[in-house]
């Protein structure tokens, strides 16, 4: 009885392993923003993903991005976005999403969770496909809704695209 309950035991943690796909982001992601006038790019992106498309339920993102790395491509433009009239990145270092469903959607995927930016935090849901181990996404991401340079609302675009494009391996 012993060696069955063992065999069981082994069988059932190797499943296990292979339901739960832990997936390592490569260096040549990208994270692109365009509300017209500013645009440009974040870099520093830490995340863990658990992604199963046979296992949505237990598949999970918490990723977040270093708020200092942005690059609007001018010098002037990052410092100012680094303010604390925009990001305040001296207060608020990190843009931070965490996933709390993932489910299939008509045309991929769809991560809904919590984004956390400039001290908000509210739910939003973020379309993205799954294809040759690259994950990508879009979202529109109105700066208003996190206080993000309130007292200026006309100031630069309010809503932002926001294209991800996030490479990984196991």
């Amino acid at each position: 009885m012993y060696p069955a309950l063992a065999v069981a035991l082994i069988v059932a943690s190797s499943f296990t392993l292979l339901v739960s796909q832990e997936w390592k982001i490569t260096d040549n992601y990208s994270i692109k923003f365009d509300g017209g006038d500013p645009s440009g790019t974040f870099s520093g992106l830490k995340s863990t993903i658990n992604f199963d498309p046979n296992d949505l339920a237990a598949s999970k993102f918490d990723a977040t991005i270093d708020v200092s790395t942005i690059n609007t491509g001018n010098g002037m433009k990052n410092t100012h976005a680094k303010s604390e009239k925009w990001f305040d990145v001296t207060k608020y270092p990190t843009i931070q999403f965490t996933s709390t469903s993932i489910s299939k959607a008509a045309t991929g995927y769809e991560a809904k969770g919590m984004l956390t930016m400039h001290g908000v935090q509210k739910e939003v849901i973020i379309p993205f496909t799954f294809d040759n181990n690259v994950f990508k996404g879009t979202l529109s991401v109105n700066r208003l809704d996190y206080n993000v340079n309130t007292a200026e609302p006309n100031h630069g675009a309010s809503t932002f695209k926001v294209d991800i494009e996030v490479p990984v391996t196991k």
